[in-house]
């Protein structure tokens, strides 16, 4: 049975002076905006889901991070059976853009649609704050340590595949908003949909695969499974790109803002797909020579 093992320098360290604030945080956040409801009941019909994104990024992040900080501390962190140097980049990495949209998208979407109240800028004072705390964490982990010791996902391809994972979120909740809106058809609709379900579930996998050291198992190299998901990411989000480009032009939508934020994430997205299948492409070049 492993021993708890308690160091007092564990409890100087930067990065428990970060993760502590992450959890603080994130905690106040979702406890500020869950117990105070600024959603009144003649708001347009997407605050709602906008506001349940917002609440699932900051208690989501709360959960993983407070169960990496106690980890970290107790050291039990080497009997599990994941990649931790992989799993807490990761975390930390997805942690700032996911807040980062959130601390957005709560005070654009949501809180300009009811009635406002002067406790909403204690909620961006603290998202915000998550925000910086994740980026601080984020820059511990990548810019101060050796490139082996980041892992895969503290490197560049890793770096990309976070912010693929991140532009498929949003795209998920983009689309199923925005198929209300008069220019949207069904058949575009659901082509969305499809591209961004099979991206994320790529994405998924790849994250589930690296953070969990299971590239080893692989029937095939894995970097060729990254080359393979990544030309499919590419090929999928050009399509998503031009339709919501056709969205823009067509007409004036009565919901331009959903459609240029759907246009601006899909347009990064494919940014990250496009750059990670050229180092894909760079790495499988290199080991054939």
């Amino acid at each position: 049975m492993p021993v708890i093992v308690l160091d007092v320098k564990d409890f100087t360290t930067p990065l428990f002076f970060v993760r502590t604030l992450e959890v603080f945080s994130t905690c106040a956040t979702f406890s500020l905006v869950g117990s105070l409801h600024c959603i009144d009941d003649d708001v347009q019909r997407h605050a709602n889901t906008f506001w349940i994104l917002c609440m699932f990024t900051w208690c989501f992040f709360f959960t993983v991070t407070l169960f990496i900080h106690i980890l970290s501390l107790v050291q039990f962190h080497s009997i599990i059976p994941v990649s931790w140097k992989n799993l807490t980049v990761t975390v930390a990495a997805l942690g700032t853009l996911m807040c980062l949209s959130a601390s957005v998208i709560y005070p654009l979407l949501v809180v300009n649609l009811g009635k406002s109240q002067s406790y909403c800028v204690a909620v961006a004072v603290t998202s915000c704050l998550t925000v910086i705390t994740y980026a601080s964490e984020t820059y511990i982990l990548i810019c101060t340590q050796a490139e082996e010791q980041r892992g895969y996902m503290g490197r560049v391809c890793g770096i990309f595949k976070i912010v693929q994972l991140w532009g498929n979120c949003h795209m998920i909740t983009l689309i199923m908003e925005s198929n209300h809106s008069p220019l949207s058809s069904v058949p575009e609709w659901q082509l969305l949909l499809s591209a961004v379900s099979v991206c994320i579930f790529m994405s998924v996998t790849t994250l589930l695969v690296i953070c969990g050291d299971f590239a080893g198992r692989c029937p095939l190299p894995f970097d060729r499974f990254l080359g393979v998901f990544n030309l499919i990411g590419v090929l999928l989000y050009m399509a998503a790109t031009v339709i919501c480009v056709t969205k823009i032009l067509e007409n004036t939508p009565t919901e331009m803002l959903l459609v240029v934020m759907e246009t601006v994430v899909a347009g990064i997205t494919l940014l990250a797909y496009t750059m990670d299948f050229a180092f894909s492409i760079k790495s499988l070049c290199d080991r054939s020579h």
